[in-house]
């Protein structure tokens, strides 16, 4: 063997081993990048659950809100509804005790309303 025989025996092992050093360092990196892909989509699906849950506790707050204006609403419908009932109650018997006091100026009255209905009417 010649000298740059032996050198190029030395050179080809030296390839080799910092090939084999560097497909070593590769397949690390690879395994990394791996490891770190699964540790990404890990926090991905953490971050997707917890904002899954803050918008049901969002949309549960929002629904117990309109529920409770609902209910809220109906209740003042009704406390409005029950007024006016008393209103007109009130009114009706308050008719009622003037036509019984004065049941000349009733009639009275009773026709010039008929009157001036008549008259709107025809126009």
């Amino acid at each position: 063997m010649s000298s740059s025989e032996g050198e190029d025996a030395m050179k080809n092992m030296t390839d080799k081993t910092t090939y084999d050093r560097l497909q070593k360092d590769v397949d690390s990196v690879k395994n990394d990048i791996s490891a770190l892909a699964d540790q990404i989509t890990e926090a991905l699906n953490a971050f997707t659950g917890t904002a899954q849950k803050q918008a049901r506790q969002g949309y549960k707050q929002a629904r117990a809100n309109v529920d409770s204006l609902m209910s809220e609403a109906s209740s003042r419908g009704s406390a409005a509804l029950d007024a006016a009932t008393d209103a007109a109650e009130t009114m009706e018997e308050s008719l009622e005790d003037a036509i019984h006091q004065r049941p000349l100026a009733a009639v009275g009255l009773a026709i010039g309303l008929g009157f001036l209905i008549g008259v709107t009417w025809r126009k």
